[in-house]
């Protein structure tokens, strides 16, 4: 499941290419199944996402196009696979909707697999064990 806040503002087409670059990158890179996709999409005012444009570590100067974009995984992936996950990730929303590479900021948390229930009640713990997400 991905979050994705951004200043509010941004059109319905990047929006759409905003969360299709996510997931393409996620199919290419993070080992997601292409039929695993569950994003929200959060539109803040300039006063209820606050971000240091100026951040150095690795990032900045960002721009009101900053994208914080935050990742719960169903399992732990390595990080080489992580790495080229951030790399994938900024070249695809370089590409769609435009966005510059400093704008973007992933935060991946790993859950365990009795924390997911996909419906019905049922917990996933059996489903992601081989599962991708």
């Amino acid at each position: 499941m991905s979050r994705i806040s951004l200043l509010k503002g941004k059109s319905p087409d990047y929006l759409r290419a905003l969360g299709d670059s996510l997931h393409a990158a996620m199919v290419e890179a993070f080992n997601v199944p292409p039929t695993d996709r569950f994003q929200i999409i959060h539109q803040h005012q300039p006063d209820e996402l606050i971000f240091d444009r100026d951040y150095e570590s690795g990032g900045g100067p960002r721009s009101d196009d900053f994208v914080l974009i935050a990742i719960t995984a169903g399992k732990p992936r390595a990080t080489e696979i992580k790495q080229a996950f951030y790399r994938r990730l900024v070249e695809r929303l370089a590409e769609a909707p435009g966005i510059d590479p400093k704008d973007v900021m992933v935060v991946i948390t790993t859950t365990l697999g009795d924390e997911w229930s996909f419906g019905g009640g049922a917990p996933a713990a059996p489903l992601l064990r081989g599962a991708a997400s």
